[in-house]
């Protein structure tokens, strides 16, 4: 069960790419935290197991969101009925996100570019700019966006998800500038390697069971989520 008076409780919590992997793991150790989950992914079976999984844990459902991230449109229509539900939304994390493909620069099919930057980056932007007066209203805002190695370190063939990560972090950056003097914060989290769907599409010769779990990766975000956290445009390896 939640524990009475966790270390979120109370909180209202949006997650992107819920349904699965890190995104799954920080729900449910949000969820017994005390936190209210959103949930947002396209696979409602995989979000109704996921909800499943947080009525076992805690005896509370979650409020499930399937929907494509890159629908701006219900992206504005969810920070509507966020806003109309709950007046504020107290964490933010972005986390949903695809590798498209590794290949030379000048192979990448236009598609599958437009496609990366439009999951990893584009659609970041939009949830920020949707969610960004209900991290105002709330006491103690925080978001936390997913990132990778590759996002600093330029490493060849990773292209698109490399460049998208890259432009993921200037925009935390710079939002983390523009809302330094209020009570948001706003951070990254670079998890490294881990036994995930991405991991083994980017890897796959790799044994999985040689890497570390999602929950593994779970704390940092509830630090990052905590109202104490001061840390702001940082980024933090899980």
């Amino acid at each position: 069960m939640n524990k009475a008076g966790g270390r979120l409780q109370g909180r209202i919590a949006l997650i992107t790419g819920a349904s699965r992997g890190i995104g799954a793991a920080v729900a449910r150790r949000y969820a017994q935290e005390g936190a209210h989950i959103i949930a947002v992914a396209r696979t409602v079976g995989a979000l109704e197991e996921l909800d499943d999984d947080i009525l076992h844990l805690t005896g509370q459902s979650a409020t499930l969101v399937p929907m494509d991230i890159t629908d701006a449109e219900k992206i504005d229509q969810m920070g509507a009925l966020i806003n109309q539900r709950f007046g504020r939304l107290d964490i933010l994390v972005g986390n949903a996100g695809i590798l498209g493909i590794l290949s030379p620069l000048g192979h990448i099919d236009p598609k599958i570019w437009d496609q990366v930057i439009a999951v990893n980056l584009t659609a970041n932007w939009r949830l920020l700019r949707a969610m960004d007066p209900l991290l105002h209203s709330s006491d103690a805002g925080r978001a936390i966006f997913v990132t990778s190695t590759v996002g600093a370190e330029a490493r060849a063939y990773w292209g698109a998800y490399a460049v998208s990560k890259a432009a993921l972090e200037m925009m935390t950056r710079t939002y983390a500038k523009e809302i330094a003097t209020t009570a948001i914060r706003v951070n990254l989290v670079n998890p490294g390697g881990t036994r995930t769907q991405m991991r083994s599409q980017a890897m796959p010769g790799e044994d999985p069971n040689t890497l570390p779990s999602p929950e593994d990766r779970a704390s940092v975000f509830v630090d990052l989520a905590l109202p104490s956290c001061t840390a702001n445009g940082q980024l933090f390896t899980a």
